[in-house]
């Protein structure tokens, strides 16, 4: 099956959870995701950071990372060998505590016609 890759990255600006956070990606209609990258750098002093998963079709939010310190300076992988399946609609979120953070996603999305968001 073929795929289209994706990359995002966001600057983080909101210290609010759920609809107050900045979007990171939102998967397109007819499309599935399998995010295969995903960390979050720090620019500043070490600072906390959250990372959330909005699922569409039960319209709540998940944590994929909830207030994870972050060395001034530093990165944090938060994706290994892991793999995170999103189907269209659903969204990547992050905000932080304080700091300079941006997130970085990378994933391979399929085309799925039945998909709708």
């Amino acid at each position: 099956m073929s795929f289209t890759s994706v990359f995002e990255s966001v600057s983080v600006t909101s210290t609010t959870t759920g609809s107050g956070a900045n979007v990171v990606y939102i998967v397109p209609a007819n499309f599935d995701l399998e995010l295969t990258y995903l960390t979050c750098t720090n620019g500043g002093s070490t600072q906390n950071i959250n990372v959330q998963v909005y699922h569409a079709d039960t319209t709540s939010y998940s944590y994929i990372l909830r207030s994870h310190s972050v060395a001034g300076n530093d990165s944090y992988n938060i994706l290994t060998s892991n793999r995170i399946f999103l189907h269209a609609g659903d969204k990547v979120l992050a905000y932080k505590g304080g700091g300079t953070f941006d997130v970085i996603l990378s994933g391979k999305q399929y085309y799925n016609p039945v998909r709708t968001i």
